[in-house]
């Protein structure tokens, strides 16, 4: 597939290292640029809630859960978080510095 652009292992793009906001967070091990994809929630469906488990809600569809088994699961939440879901893969909101937590609104598909 000419043209389309690889994208990077998600452990050359971040780490987990203790948070101030909540026990374990993700962190930026180099600069992100907004609207960048940073990687994928990948795990088995999820058959319960529980932890580290992402939903996705599609209008007239059943809601899908994941439980998290990559280092995505270490997201913490903010209520204006630099990054979102799109489905089950996470974007960069803004310029993400490295070093920077990365956090996204647990509650953010509620608003829409």
């Amino acid at each position: 597939m000419a043209g389309r652009k690889k994208q990077p292992r998600l452990g050359n793009l971040v780490f987990k290292a203790p948070s101030t906001i909540h026990g374990t967070g993700l962190f930026a091990k180099v600069d992100i640029n907004k609207g960048q994809q940073i990687g994928t929630y990948e795990g088995p469906t999820a058959k319960r809630d529980g932890t580290y488990v992402l939903w996705v809600f599609e209008e007239g569809e059943e809601p899908v859960g994941r439980s998290g088994r990559n280092l995505l699961r270490y997201l913490n939440h903010e209520d204006e978080g630099n990054a979102e879901f799109d489905g089950f893969d996470l974007f960069a909101l803004r310029d993400i510095n490295t070093g920077d937590e990365i956090t996204f609104d647990y509650g953010g598909w509620e608003e829409e």
